[in-house]
């Protein structure tokens, strides 16, 4: 098997060592292919591909970091096309993006890992709901 060198902050090292005790993984590398291999399928949702969907992503980052606020603004402006809406918050020391797209499975997947690879930013979350889906329930 390939040896793969990857640096990351000492915090996060630390986190990572921990979990690797806590649920007893033979190692790091263990830890970092099952990430990997959560991360690559993440969006292989077969079910999903041909719906139209409404996407809820969140991202923080450190309050006052004009460069990945800066980034965040160029990556909402290349995908305005697929977001309905965009909200800046404040929440603690942290800088909170919230956007509402409407889109398909891959304009989104694209959109989240964007963001997910602008150095600086914390968190990226989000949910899907299929819009076909919204009021089935009540219908039936």
């Amino acid at each position: 098997m390939p040896v793969v060198s990857v640096s990351m902050p000492a915090e996060l090292i630390d986190r990572l060592d921990a979990h690797v005790t806590e649920h007893d993984y033979t190692g790091r590398s263990e830890v970092v292919r099952e990430s990997a291999r959560s991360l690559l399928t993440e969006f292989d949702d077969e079910r999903l591909a041909e719906e139209s969907l409404a996407g809820v992503v969140t991202v923080f980052y450190d309050f006052g970091t004009q460069r990945v606020e800066r980034r965040v603004t160029e990556l909402r402006h290349e995908h305005d096309a697929n977001i309905a809406s965009n909200d800046h918050s404040h929440v603690a020391d942290y800088c909170v993006d919230c956007f509402v797209l409407e889109s398909d499975l891959e304009a989104i997947s694209t959109f989240v890992g964007k963001l997910r690879a602008i150095e600086g930013v914390e968190t990226v979350d989000y949910s899907l709901v299929p819009l076909e889906s919204i009021g089935q329930l009540q219908d039936a």
